[in-house]
């Protein structure tokens, strides 16, 4: 695709645009007893790197159900674990078993908010542009627009970076949804063009 100084510009509007709304407060925030969605991506941290996989999903005394209970899927526990592993490099009190419930602090939000900034950009920006860029039959200002129009779609970056639900729950498995059908749309290619007549 010509033009790639456009697609970057797109990518770097739409990055913009993420940590501009993820500099604002989030739902539940210094309000407790439960304290939010942001609440809830750490203390699944906290469970994910604290207690043994076959322990996630269900109510123990070290895991009460009822207070931000794991209830997504494995994906999305593993995601928590990953983060998890580097928080607890970071910072171990911010995933401590029990003593980090409701634990607030502007370090641990700019970490929180630049892992899902990561996810995007190592999972969804590539999938968008990638999914545009594979688009035939349509110009190269077409294929812009629509990067353009996918990563600064508001809904999205609502969610994940105002109201802190985090894409590794919704947008990581848009991303993935997105990704396959960019390999797929990809092998479509491929095949044709081996099928081709010379």
């Amino acid at each position: 695709m010509e033009k790639w100084y456009l697609m970057t510009a797109v990518v770097l509007l739409g990055l913009t645009v993420r940590w501009t709304v993820s500099l604002n407060s989030y739902s539940g925030a210094g309000k407790p007893p439960m304290f939010g969605d942001y609440e809830a991506q750490r203390h699944w941290q906290e469970i994910t790197f604290n207690l043994p996989i076959k322990q996630w999903y269900f109510n123990s005394s070290d895991n009460n159900l009822q207070y931000w209970g794991l209830d997504y899927p494995p994906l999305t526990a593993y995601h928590s674990l990953l983060c998890a592993y580097v928080a607890q490099f970071i910072n171990p009190d911010w995933i401590a078993l029990h003593s980090s419930r409701g634990y607030e602090s502007q370090a641990h939000k700019l970490f929180m908010r630049a892992t899902v900034l990561i996810a995007d950009l190592l999972i969804y920006i590539p999938a968008v542009v990638l999914h545009c860029c594979c688009l035939k039959e349509i110009s190269t200002k077409k294929k812009i627009a629509n990067a353009l129009c996918i990563l600064l779609y508001p809904g999205l970056i609502l969610i994940d970076y105002g109201h802190f639900q985090i894409v590794l729950l919704d947008g990581f498995m848009q991303d993935f949804i997105l990704l396959f059908f960019c390999v797929m749309t990809w092998f479509k290619v491929a095949i044709e063009s081996c099928h081709a007549p010379c």
